[in-house]
């Protein structure tokens, strides 16, 4: 572990011990999180991204907001899905933000998660005949913002303006874009594809596999399967890798009291996700020295470069700050953390194959 951020799943609701009551609240907290994460020397600041939900959607303007109140943190998504996107829209914007935030952009697109809207996409006009498709539309759309991203001329140009035979690309475009896009996969197959693509691999907060060895291990498995997928294609570089995790150092009573219980009681569980019988990771919460133990027992954690804490953020930004803090000061630093001012973080350095 080289680096380590936060990933809020933006909820709000008026419901006792809520301090994000508004969607209002949710925007402007999130905001004030990352300036304060910024200033602790967090990595990454990423939002879930959820439609017809009481939770985050339309990450851009979000994440615009954060871009222009911090420095060094970089900004992202986990994750965006892609059934509900226009590629061609998507990428004219991920384009502006990544110039605006200064190439800190750390856009995380996936098929998605289960949604509370029964084929919502479609309500975006997006449909599909067959509903087991969803998963390829959202990967011919990524395809097409992978191309778009990359600069690739795509649409024939006007000859009154251009002349015949021309062609044009999308704009504006953002040179090191591309170098800036995650997956979000859940599955040790579609690890192995997000590496054949030269993506980095944001791994999800569950597993679609369930053979009774514990959640770190096969996600370990996970990450190098995607590693050695990077290196066969061909890939040379040092390409990203970030896990989840729900982290919380007890150092206060008010820890104690939320989350003292769960940390003894916990690990963990095992459930079905759209069909698949699936590992869910479990909490850490416990005493800072003992939590360093148990993360470096975490072969995930240890693998990856970068670990996104799933933050509370109903308990309000300070509490959601004071964690990051906490995890900051006696945690991280054991675990081989760099701050944001050291630079941009950097994955494993992959061989030529």
């Amino acid at each position: 572990m080289r680096a380590f951020g936060f990933l809020s799943f933006g909820h709000y609701g008026d419901v006792p011990g809520s301090r994000t009551r508004t969607a209002g609240d949710m925007l402007r907290q999130t905001v004030e999180l990352a300036e304060a994460a910024d200033e602790i020397g967090v990595n990454t600041a990423a939002v879930r991204v959820h439609h017809f939900a009481k939770q985050a959607a339309a990450p851009i303007p979000l994440l615009t907001a954060m871009a222009a109140r911090t420095k060094h943190i970089e900004v992202g998504t986990g994750v965006i899905d892609m059934r509900y996107e226009n590629p061609l829209y998507l990428a004219e914007e991920a384009a502006a933000l990544n110039e605006l935030a200064d190439g800190r952009l750390a856009l995380g697109i996936s098929r998605g998660s289960p949604e509370p809207a029964l084929r919502g996409y479609e309500a975006f006009g997006y449909a599909r005949s067959d509903e087991d498709r969803s998963g390829e539309l959202a990967r011919e759309k990524f395809e097409l913002f992978l191309r778009a991203i990359s600069g690739e001329k795509l649409v024939d140009a006007d000859p009154h303006m251009y002349g015949p035979g021309q062609r044009l690309a999308l704009e504006p475009h953002s040179p090191t874009l591309r170098d800036r896009i995650w997956w979000g996969a859940g599955s040790r197959e579609t690890a192995i594809a997000t590496g054949t693509a030269g993506l980095h691999l944001m791994s999800s907060t569950l597993l679609t596999e369930a053979t009774g060895e514990p959640f770190h291990v096969l996600q370990r498995k996970q990450i190098d399967a995607f590693r050695e997928a990077y290196r066969e294609a061909g890939h040379t570089g040092a390409p990203r890798v970030s896990v989840s995790r729900s982290i919380f150092p007890l150092v206060s009573e008010e820890d104690h009291l939320y989350f003292g219980l769960r940390g003894r009681e916990n690990q963990d569980q095992i459930g079905v996700i759209d069909g698949f019988r699936s590992t869910f990771g479990k909490t850490y919460a416990d005493e800072p020295d003992r939590l360093i133990d148990q993360l470096r027992g975490d072969e995930a954690v240890m693998a990856a470069d970068t670990v996104l804490l799933t933050i509370p953020n109903q308990l309000g930004p300070e509490y959601c700050a004071a964690v990051l803090e906490n995890f900051a000061k006696h945690v991280a630093p054991e675990l081989g953390w760099k701050p944001n001012t050291e630079g941009p973080v950097r994955g494993e350095n992959i061989p030529a194959g």
